[in-house]
């Protein structure tokens, strides 16, 4: 009888083992997601550099667009 709780608590060890292994992230999987979310960060401050010009560029156009309005005496 004792062979047979042996023999299911190596059982269940294994299959604690083969989860455990199925959900361990390694060096390598680290580093990937790693150097994915630095390419994910740069993309964001290039957009949101992208936006501060975009938008700074349709401040002076708006500006640029009042100016001729006056001059047309349509504003």
């Amino acid at each position: 009888m004792d062979e047979q709780k042996v023999i299911n608590e190596l059982l269940t060890l294994c299959a604690d083992v083969d989860v455990i292994r199925e959900t361990m992230a390694t060096k390598d999987d680290v580093r990937s997601m790693q150097g994915t979310l630095e390419d994910i960060v740069t993309i964001v401050k290039r957009l949101d550099q992208e936006r501060i010009f975009t938008l700074e560029w349709v401040k002076r156009i708006e500006a640029d667009v009042n100016k001729i309005k006056l001059v047309l005496k349509i504003a």
